[in-house]
């Protein structure tokens, strides 16, 4: 047993340098990984960068083609309903220009029509007037 006893410690120094050994080539291989990891995150996030710009572009650009085609879609339902307003407006005109003439009231136009013949009128007799006064009064000298 001396024999073991001997080869023992030599033994003991040789597994704990094993262990130093390969604890230190753990803790390498650690910092290893870590700096690999951190080259990889940045180049990773460098390329998801990347891909998150060109994503970016893509989508904007659909979705400036799809506001584009909303903007278009809005314009035609404006014009229509604008056109359609027109044309209600007019129908109501006429039907409401009927339902005067019905009832025997004259449109605006109408009036101002009459108004302008009464006035020519009341002219013309008042020149008729002034005509039979200064050539009634010379036939009676």
């Amino acid at each position: 047993m001396s024999d073991q006893q001997d080869k023992k410690p030599d033994n003991d120094v040789q597994l704990a340098g094993k262990i130093k050994d390969s604890a230190r080539q753990i803790w390498l291989a650690g910092l290893g990984a870590y700096t690999k990891a951190e080259e990889d995150a940045g180049r990773l996030f460098d390329r998801l960068v990347n891909e998150g710009e060109e994503l970016e572009n893509k989508t904007r650009g659909l979705v400036e083609k799809r506001v584009k085609s909303v903007e278009h879609r809005v314009e035609d339902v404006r014009d229509r309903a604008n056109g359609t307003w027109d044309k209600l407006e007019h129908m109501f005109d006429q039907r409401v220009s009927g339902a005067l003439r019905r009832l025997g009231i004259h449109r605006r136009d109408e009036i101002e029509s009459l108004e302008q013949r009464i006035n020519t009128l009341e002219a013309e007799i008042q020149e008729l007037k002034k005509k039979d006064r200064s050539g009634g009064s010379s036939g009676q000298k």
